[in-house]
């Protein structure tokens, strides 16, 4: 077993009609599906889509780090 700890990045794109916060809670919860060991995550970057010039999504990138375990 190694003794330091390895990860990888994961770019995705979250997005929700009510907030930002929700948009990266959606990112996270698809990701966590099928992604072990997630341990942080950082916004890349932040848009929104509009309708009748008002907030309709907010989008949100981040990249989730989750650690890769070794056998």
């Amino acid at each position: 077993m190694s003794d330091h700890h390895t990860y990888k990045k994961l770019e995705v794109v979250g997005s929700s009609p009510l907030s930002i916060e929700a948009a990266i809670e959606n990112a996270l919860a698809e990701c966590a599906k099928t992604v072990n060991d997630m341990n942080w995550f950082e916004v890349i970057e932040t848009r929104g889509h509009l309708v009748d010039n008002k907030v309709a999504h907010y989008q949100v990138t981040i990249k989730i780090g989750f650690r890769i375990k070794y056998s």
